[in-house]
């Protein structure tokens, strides 16, 4: 199991940028790819990008592409996901979570820890 916690959410004008961490905990971070998720008042959970056990594949949904990049640092067990060019419609509590293997998968199912989760506000 890996314990998850993310920070650096808040309130920014559209425009800004934000960089949310990811800290895990439990040697087997290497292990996970790690995905972040974001889920909007009134609406379904939904897959925002992630990232292959070594850093080296990522994949994004097609509405941060290019806005947003997913990192990781295995040596501090921590996944980050940069946030460019916000919108209010990137408005929504972002989740990171570990999947049950090492490359890269969009299905939520295949994700077994979850962080608590971290609100991130753009206003216009």
């Amino acid at each position: 199991q890996v314990q998850l916690v993310e920070s650096g959410g808040g309130l920014v004008q559209a425009g800004a940028s934000l960089r949310l961490s990811c800290a895990a905990s439990g040697r087997t971070f290497s292990s996970h790819a790690m995905g972040w998720f974001r889920q909007a008042p009134g609406k379904e959970r939904e897959f925002v990008g992630v990232i292959n056990w070594s850093g080296d594949s990522t994949y994004y949904a097609d509405s941060v592409k290019g806005r947003f990049t997913i990192s990781r640092d295995n040596a501090k067990n921590t996944v980050y996901l940069q946030m460019n060019n916000l919108k209010p419609e990137d408005t929504a509590v972002y989740y990171c979570a570990a999947s049950r293997g090492l490359q890269t998968v969009l299905d939520e199912r295949e994700y077994d820890d979850w962080g608590q989760g971290t609100q991130v506000t753009v206003s216009s």
